[in-house]
């Protein structure tokens, strides 16, 4: 990018310099300004009007009178641009008539100015046609010059000073514009974060229910198990305690990959493994019944054309559903997992016999502090790809649950 003028550069801080005062202290600037003008035209009125004049006998009361008329309102332009301006007008058309012909009279185009940086389009054309009227009577009043010599190179003053506060005020608006462009990019970024934080606060609450709530009831499950088996079959026992290990050990490495991935700053990255995939379900199966809890399965059709991102949510529905066997279904509960891999998606039902009753949240009817995330979870996952999940008690006598999972094979990612 290439760098401003030296020159450039301190015209720039002179305005912005002059501009942060101006907004600090409005009236000490307008005092000031207020203060030149009045001072330049009193220079004239003390006799240099007479170089130019059609007429130098105009009495000095007069002309004190018409230069106090052309400057000194310059001090509420800001204010009352129009009523300011309909005074000087005023001003100049006995100033025009008298064949004084004050220079004071041109500080009318400050006023214009304002008008165009403030007030709408059609004023300014009213200001025009005000500002153009002692131009006619002197003209008319003293036509010792041609019509195009005494109007024309004033008119097109006005003009260009009309359009420099146009272009001004254009300048202005399209900052302004910017500024409030950017306000707003800040505040909806702001917003996103705060959602993408909340999004993934969920999905972290979410991984951490699973991986947690599932393997801490397998071992539960083992650890019953075992204590049951300790006195009769001390080789069960160990198997059991065998199994503990090995679970615990995979739900610790699952909650070390997932703290390397929140942690800030790590020193080495985190260690990466892929996501839970239908090909393990094999292995969660065989954890809840080394856990005490008989699955029965049975598949139809290959996994191999279902996304990555659908074999996690059905796993870790599969999951969920088992977990919540083994907490609720009560000891002598069996689980029965059908998978169908078809044209139109992937279809998962979980069904057991518990004898327990269970809400609509997963979680058992007794209180607690705080509802259950299972089955919200679920809902979760399931509405990423506009799937559809049910679940409920079993309409029968020896009670029961079932969860039923459909994932549609072409469904669209929500946003």
């Amino acid at each position: 990018m290439t760098e401003p003028h030296p020159l450039t550069q301190l015209l720039q801080r002179l305005t912005q310099r002059v501009r942060a005062f101006d907004r600090r202290r409005p009236l000490v600037w307008d005092l000031l300004v207020t203060a030149f003008f009045v001072g330049a035209a009193l220079v004239d009125a003390s006799g240099g009007w007479r170089n130019v004049a059609p007429n130098t006998d105009v009495p000095g009361w007069l002309i004190f009178l018409m230069t106090v008329g052309l400057s000194l309102p310059v001090l509420w332009r800001r204010r009352h641009p129009m009523a300011v301006l309909t005074v000087m007008v005023v001003t100049g058309l006995v100033n025009s008539w008298s064949g004084a012909m004050l220079q004071a009279a041109l500080i009318q185009m400050l006023v214009l100015f304002s008008i165009a940086m403030r007030l709408p389009l059609r004023t300014l054309g009213w200001a025009g046609l005000m500002m153009t009227t002692p131009l006619v009577v002197g003209a008319i009043r003293y036509p010792e010059d041609s019509w195009d010599q005494q109007i024309i190179p004033n008119m097109w003053a006005y003009a260009l000073v009309a359009l420099l506060g146009i272009a001004v005020r254009s300048r202005q608006d399209y900052t302004e514009a910017l500024v409030e462009r950017a306000r707003q990019l800040e505040v909806e970024r702001d917003q996103q974060a705060q959602l993408a934080a909340a999004a993934e606060r969920t999905r972290i609450a979410r991984e951490m229910h699973d991986i947690i709530g599932h393997n801490l009831s397998v071992i539960t499950g083992l650890a019953d198990g075992g204590s049951y088996a300790a006195a009769k079959s001390p080789e069960r026992a160990g198997q059991a305690l065998e199994a503990i290990g090995t679970t615990s050990r995979q739900a610790l490495g699952e909650l070390r990959r997932l703290l390397d991935v929140l942690r800030d700053g790590a020193p080495a990255p985190a260690e990466l493994a892929p996501q839970p995939a239908l090909t393990d379900l094999s292995q969660l199966i065989d954890g809840v019944r080394a856990a005490g809890l008989p699955v029965h399965t049975t598949v139809q059709g290959s996994p191999d054309t279902v996304p990555a991102g659908r074999q996690l949510t059905v796993y870790r529905v599969v999951q969920e559903a088992l977990t919540n066997t083994l907490k609720h279904g009560g000891p002598d509960a069996t689980a029965t997992v059908d998978v169908t891999y078809a044209a139109d998606g992937v279809t998962v039902e979980v069904t057991d016999t518990g004898t327990d009753s269970r809400t609509d949240s997963g979680t058992a009817a007794a209180p607690s502090p705080s509802p259950g995330r299972g089955l919200t979870g679920m809902r979760e996952r399931t509405a990423l790809y506009n799937g559809t999940l049910e679940a409920g008690p079993l309409p029968r006598p020896t009670g029961g649950w079932r969860v039923h999972l459909h994932l549609p094979k072409d469904s669209e990612t929500t946003t």
